[in-house]
C-alpha cells in the first residue's frame, strides 16, 4: 500500500511514522509513507492557503487551488485511482468495518485540514471520502489521520506478527473482545478464571464467546441491535441478563 498524507504541518507525523507497527510495517515493505506540505502547491508569493469566507463570519476556510494542485501532482503519479480521505467533522463516522474496507486498497490519500474548513470545491470535486473520528473538533485533521493509518496499516498482510490477531480485535465480529489473562495464575489473591486453565481448548472457545457477548451486552448493547444473534448466543445473552 502507499500512503500520502497532505499537511501544513508534516513534522507532527515523524514519530507516529516511525515507531512502532507503523515502522515496521514500512521496514517490510508492506507500506510507504509521504508527508507532503500543501503549502508549497500555492500559487501566491505568500504562500497563504486559506482566506476569509465568501458571506463573512469566523475563522478562515482553506483555498482550493493548493488541495487541487497537491492532489492531482500525486495522481499523477499512480498507478491505481487512489482513494482521497478528508478528515472532517461532518464526515462519515469511522468503524472497525472502514477500516477493513481502506486496508483493501493500494493507494490513499489523506488530507489534513485546519482553520474554520474547506472550501466545498474540495469535497465535491476532489474527495472520495470524508470521515469523522468522532463527534467533537479537533484543531486539525493530523491526528485523525494518524488514527486511521494506524487502524488501517496494522490490517495488511504480514504487518501483525499473528494473522489471528485483527480477526479477534473489538469490533471485527461485531462485538467487544473477550477478557485477557496472563502470568501469574493466582496475583495478590486475584486468579485466572479455571476455565483459561483447563485445557480444554472447546470449553476456553465457549468462555471466551460466552464473555465477548457479556462485555458487549454491559458496555455497549448498541452493538447488539444488528448483531445476528445465534441460537446458543440467544441462550447465553438470556443467562446473562439474569445474572
Amino acid at each position: 500500500m502507499k500512503i500520502d498524507v497532505l499537511s501544513l504541518f508534516p513534522e507532527m507525523f515523524e514519530g507516529v511514522l516511525g515507531n512502532s507497527i507503523l515502522k515496521k510495517a514500512a521496514e517490510k515493505e508492506a507500506v510507504t509513507y509521504q508527508v507532503t506540505n500543501f503549502r508549497d502547491f500555492a500559487d501566491n508569493k505568500h504562500h497563504r492557503v486559506d482566506d476569509y469566507p465568501y458571506g463573512g463570519g469566523a475563522g478562515m476556510v482553506l483555498k482550493p487551488e493548493p488541495i487541487f494542485d497537491a492532489v492531482e501532482a500525486l495522481r499523477s503519479k499512480a498507478e491505481d485511482k487512489p482513494r482521497v480521505i478528508l478528515l472532517c467533522p461532518q464526515g462519515e463516522r469511522y468503524t472497525q468495518k472502514k477500516a477493513e474496507e481502506l486496508s483493501k486498497e493500494d493507494h490513499l490519500i489523506f488530507i489534513c485540514g485546519h482553520y474554520e474548513g474547506y472550501d466545498e470545491r474540495i469535497r465535491e470535486h476532489v474527495v472520495t471520502d470524508e470521515i469523522s473520528i468522532g463527534d467533537y473538533i479537533l484543531t486539525g485533521g493530523e491526528l485523525g489521520a494518524m488514527i486511521l493509518i494506524d487502524s488501517v496499516v496494522r490490517l495488511l498482510p504480514g504487518v501483525l506478527g499473528n494473522e489471528d490477531s485483527p480477526i479477534l480485535d473489538s469490533y471485527s465480529s461485531g462485538l467487544l473482545e473477550h477478557p485477557h489473562y496472563t502470568r501469574p495464575a493466582d496475583f495478590r489473591g486475584m486468579k485466572v478464571p479455571d476455565t483459561l486453565l483447563s485445557g480444554n481448548h472447546k470449553h476456553i472457545d465457549e468462555w471466551r464467546s460466552k464473555e465477548s457477548l457479556r462485555r458487549t451486552w454491559i458496555r455497549r448493547p448498541d452493538l447488539l441491535e444488528n448483531y445476528p444473534l445465534n441460537d446458543q448466543e440467544i441462550k447465553w445473552l438470556e443467562e446473562i441478563k439474569k445474572e
